[in-house]
């Protein structure tokens, strides 16, 4: 019988000696294939369920060291960052207890500030999940690869995020961040289903085009910013993603993982058990 470990899904973790170009988009480690990969892709669905109920119900309770997810999702376009959420988050858990947030272009109020300060009002507070569907790597990648701030200011911001993700794990958050990797050929296929498809329509941006044709450097980009991130308290998956069920899969248990090291208990009842039966009784 098919599984994906704890292990295997954190064999994609992304330490010092990572090479973007080693790993396969296509590539289902763990799993032998499409077939193993359907078999296993609901196999964390009630653990999950149960452990993200749990962490809402702390939450809900005033524990302030309930802990918080937070959940990073950063990649190329069509790299199935929106299908996470519906498809992990959405199919899963208790939205009451999750916060999805996309990031576009900085407003200009943003941009008047440092370029952590717009994600502060969004981050995890304890008892919640936050998923960031785009995030502040967005600094270090798209303004990095268009020249959209000076080189010494996208050299400081990586040391900024890393402090800014230590302080955050520090306060109790357990940070997930995942490079959905996919193939250049296979986001092709993506965009044209979407060109294609007038139900698709609203997915597309023209956009998306221009930023196809900087393929390698954003492929540098993310190289030098996960390598130059990835910590032990706020890792960097590289997870292959041609396979968007494998690449959910991985987050499925990634999360888990997370959830659970939280070693949570359910909140103690604020009534007695037993005379609220029996009030219940004579109602």
């Amino acid at each position: 019988m098919a599984k994906l470990t704890v292990e295997e899904a954190k064999s994609h973790f992304v330490g010092p000696n990572f090479q973007l170009d080693d790993v396969d988009p296509a590539s289902t480690p763990g799993l032998s294939g499409a077939d193993d990969v359907a078999e296993v892709f609901n196999d964390r669905d009630d653990e999950l369920d149960e452990l993200q109920e749990k962490l809402y119900a702390n939450g809900r309770a005033g524990n302030e060291q309930a802990g918080s997810v937070l959940l990073v999702l950063q990649g190329m376009d069509t790299a199935g960052k929106g299908g996470i959420v519906r498809h992990v988050i959405g199919a899963t858990m208790d939205i009451q207890g999750v916060h999805v947030k996309a990031f576009g272009r900085p407003t200009e109020e943003e941009a008047a500030h440092d370029f952590l300060w717009r994600f502060e009002p969004h981050l995890p507070k304890p008892g919640q999940i936050a998923v960031f569907d785009r995030s502040h790597y967005e600094d270090v990648l798209v303004q990095r690869v268009k020249q959209m701030a000076p080189p010494e200011e996208i050299e400081r911001r990586y040391g900024a995020i890393v402090d800014f993700e230590a302080e955050l794990a520090a306060r109790g958050t357990k940070i997930i961040k995942i490079m959905p990797h996919i193939s250049r050929e296979f986001q092709a296929e993506n965009l044209r289903k979407r060109i294609e498809n007038p139900k698709k329509h609203w997915k597309y941006n023209p956009g998306d085009i221009e930023d196809r044709k900087l393929w390698s450097q954003f492929m540098a980009a993310y190289q030098i910013a996960m390598t130059r991130t990835s910590t032990d308290v706020a890792p960097w998956y590289c997870v292959p993603s041609d396979n968007k069920k494998y690449c959910r899969a991985v987050v499925k248990t990634l999360l888990a993982d997370a959830l659970d090291s939280l070693d949570l208990e359910w909140p103690k009842a604020d009534f007695n058990p037993e005379v609220e039966l029996k009030r219940l009784a004579e109602s």
